[in-house]
């Protein structure tokens, strides 16, 4: 298992980061089998046209799952030979508490995140996984925004203490954070 977390605001470059690290470690072992695992909905136009940017970006060759709710129970598929990009975990994120509604709260989001924490740590593939840093900003008025921040923080907090490399993307240039000794 190697867990890598790629941090960054909107338009930062995370994305664009990730997929070179793909790259990189493609050229290290030709066997690989990369995967693409898409959080986001397709929703609005715009959203169509953010996606469809991000499917020209990569280019061809990639296994691509979609994926807005389920995402540990997709994690437990992959095996040692396998890439797997995952962008994004605060659009995931954002889908749990869109598609629990009222009945979302901080502890059936604990309950997700702690699903995907457990099914990373016990995948044998080679995971990179995208999510915006949202805590650099004010707190957020409404209680919804609240929630949503105030989660992503633990989350991305979590799954830090469980990644082998963190990176904090601004400008397009990445920040190391953490490496793991090898």
């Amino acid at each position: 298992m190697s867990v890598e977390l790629i941090l960054g605001g909107a338009r930062s470059g995370k994305s664009h980061h990730a997929e070179l690290r793909v790259a990189e470690l493609l050229n290290l072992d030709k066997r690989t089998v990369k995967h693409y695992v898409a959080t986001s909905e397709p929703l609005d136009d715009e959203m169509r046209q953010r996606i469809e940017h991000h499917r020209q970006q990569r280019g061809a060759g990639w296994t691509e799952w979609e994926c807005p709710l389920s995402l540990a129970e997709l994690v437990t598929r992959f095996q040692p030979e396998d890439i797997v990009l995952i962008d994004c975990l605060t659009l995931w994120l954002n889908n749990q508490i869109f598609y629990q509604g009222e009945a979302c709260s901080n502890a059936t989001l604990e309950r997700e995140i702690e699903r995907l924490i457990v099914a990373l740590e016990r995948c044998p593939a080679q995971v990179i996984l995208v999510s915006n840093e949202v805590g650099l900003g004010v707190v957020p008025m409404g209680q919804v925004s609240r929630l949503f921040v105030d989660n992503a923080g633990r989350m991305n907090q979590r799954v830090a203490v469980i990644a082998d490399k963190v990176v904090f993307v601004a400008a397009g240039l990445p920040m190391l954070l953490k490496q793991a000794k090898t």
